[in-house]
């Protein structure tokens, strides 16, 4: 796969490419800018090709397809049974949420913070309790166990909303972090509702460890959402798993979306079960190119960007940066977005630890990379002229 290949969007009626005008290069919402897998495509041509639309149901083998991918990537033995179809993760979380709690109660998840649990939060009306990361010397991010479970105890918390790897610092949590959170959450009866989305996006020295395969009591109290969609690059097609090892639990869960949410459409299965058999080539394609991205954009933000701070994403196409030394105004976002015509995602999105952060989504061919950053370069060269 060439993903040097720039391939123009904005006729396509991208999220990504529309939301700004046409003199703006967008870095922000989390898609690629890669054609995704050949085999998807041509899975997608075929059932096209048959001509006929009416009800689908999911393909039979496509559960086990998911069970024999947790086993062999992640050594985590789960049933068809346990598997769950939903139209895209944020819905899945919205469900979850729905599942195991009721309107006024604490939900505890670690900010800064993927938007949608906060607009989650809140409209299920139920309060948020942020638990935020500790950022240290090296600009990574650790967790603060203390106040994690001090959390848990004054708000009685009975839900925890985790993101791993998360989103938008790129940590990939390690086994003894789950394990600490995992205990703390079981003594104080909390379930967990894990977004695993950009598991299968991991970088060298690091590995993805689904919560529940932890344990069995750890999988009897959690909810483990993954999909196919930033992995394979088909975001716009929403299908997404649950995986809920508990009767019980699955049972509340499938309550939840009785006659509000549907399986996904037909060709979004489609797209998961062609990417799931076929899509791996690709995918070991794509992680070395992001891989080299990410290593690139650190040492260019390194030595061209002088007051910006960036620790390397452990995963995700995401990166973090930290703007507050130059006080950029009114604020980092918006300089960028006006004088280097640059789009990247405004920190405070992510909650009040977003501050003078921003997030770059480095998912795209290198030239678009290099040509953003030389925007970026540029306009703080001419502001520093102007001082």
């Amino acid at each position: 796969m060439n993903f040097d290949e720039v391939i123009d969007r904005r006729s396509t009626e991208s999220l990504k490419w529309r939301r700004y005008g046409e003199d703006v290069l967008p870095l922000w919402v989390a898609d690629m800018d890669f054609r995704c897998p050949p085999e998807v495509i041509d899975a997608l041509h075929a059932r096209v090709d048959h001509g006929i639309f009416g009800y689908g149901l999911v393909p039979k083998d496509l559960p086990e397809i998911v069970v024999d991918r947790m086993a062999r990537l992640y050594n985590w033995r789960i049933s068809p049974e346990d598997v769950c179809f939903v139209p895209g993760v944020v819905t899945g979380f919205n469900l979850a949420l729905r599942a195991v709690c009721s309107p006024g109660d604490s939900i505890l998840f670690q900010t800064p913070a993927y938007p949608p649990f906060f607009s989650a939060i809140d409209n299920a009306s139920m309060q948020r309790v942020e638990n935020s990361l500790m950022r240290g010397a090296d600009y990574q991010y650790s967790i603060d166990f203390e106040l994690f479970e001090k959390q848990i105890i004054d708000h009685k918390l009975k839900f925890f909303l985790l993101c791993n790897p998360q989103n938008p610092t790129g940590r990939v949590f390690t086994k003894d972090e789950l394990l600490r959170m995992a205990k703390i959450c079981l003594d104080h009866d909390v379930t967990i509702c894990s977004d695993d989305i950009h598991r299968d996006l991991i970088y060298s020295g690091h590995r993805h460890i689904p919560m529940a395969s932890l344990d069995k009591e750890i999988a009897a109290r959690t909810i483990t959402l993954i999909a196919p969609s930033k992995t394979y690059n088909i975001a716009g097609l929403h299908a997404s798993v649950a995986i809920i090892q508990d009767p019980t639990l699955r049972q509340s869960y499938s309550r939840a979306r009785a006659g509000l949410v549907s399986t996904p459409c037909l060709l979004s299965l489609t797209a998961a079960r062609a990417a799931y058999l076929h899509g791996d080539v690709w995918l070991g394609e794509a992680l070395a190119y992001l891989e080299a991205n990410r290593d690139w954009l650190y040492t260019e933000i390194q030595n061209y960007l002088p007051g910006v701070r960036m620790a390397k994403p452990e995963g995700t196409f995401l990166a973090w940066l930290d703007c507050k030394e130059m006080n950029l105004e009114p604020s980092p976002y918006q300089f960028f977005l006006d004088n280097a015509k640059v789009g990247l995602n405004n920190g405070l999105d992510f909650g009040k630890e977003g501050q003078g952060f921003l997030r770059l989504n480095f998912g795209t061919p290198r030239s678009t990379l290099v040509e953003a950053l030389e925007k970026m370069r540029q306009a703080l060269k001419e502001r520093k002229k102007l001082k």
